[in-house]
């Protein structure tokens, strides 16, 4: 089993989130998250001055099979990429085992088969 933990913009996530959906990945934890990128500007909106440094992006935690691993990536890949700095990273770990609360089981016959 493998954990892909991606971050992302916040404007491509409801298309990340379709595109999942729609590729038999039903389950995966998001939240919001906050991160300094390389850009380190000032930019004045309307006579405001906003600062760059934190960087608003969504965190994507998903935990698979290895045969889903690559389609989940590639499915990332192709719609969170818009080209420019700041399109996010993608990070995959092993995971060494999984625990079902209610029945008690373990192993990645916890996961649920896809279709």
């Amino acid at each position: 089993m493998k954990k892909i933990e991606a971050i992302i913009r916040k404007t491509k996530f409801e298309e990340v989130k379709s595109a999942l959906l729609s590729s038999d990945i039903d389950w995966f934890e998001y939240h919001d998250v906050h991160g300094i990128g390389q850009s380190r500007q000032e930019r004045i909106y309307r006579g405001v001055q906003y600062n760059t440094d934190v960087i608003e992006r969504v965190a994507l935690t998903i935990v698979c099979r290895e045969m889903f691993v690559e389609p989940t990536i590639k499915v990332i890949l192709n719609v969170a990429h818009t080209g420019e700095i700041g399109d996010g990273r993608i990070f995959l770990s092993e995971v060494i085992d999984t625990y079902s609360i209610r029945t008690g089981e373990n192993g990645d016959t916890v996961l649920r088969d896809k279709k």
